[in-house]
């Protein structure tokens, strides 16, 4: 039961990709949404490292040191904390 309340606690903390700062680095903590296997397939995997570069129309980020830019909506799926 302790185990569960500190996931929720720590899901609570979290925040997506396209609410992240820009120019800071991240760690991906887990993928939530209908895309993630798709996300997967493009590199985001649970605790890699991402830097988002720039957020307008579309995200870019930085991942695998691969510049890559998502839709809003992709970014939403992508649960992050500070590196």
């Amino acid at each position: 039961m302790l185990h569960a309340e500190a996931h929720d606690l720590e899901a609570d903390t979290l925040q997506s990709l396209s609410q992240a700062s820009v120019g800071c680095d991240f760690r991906i903590r887990f993928l939530s949404g209908p895309a993630c296997e798709q996300l997967r397939r493009l590199g985001f995997c649970e605790s890699m490292q991402v830097r988002k570069l720039a957020h307008g129309r579309n995200l870019i980020c930085s991942v695998c040191g691969t510049r890559m830019a998502l839709s809003r909506e992709l970014a939403e799926q992508v649960k992050v904390c500070p590196a």
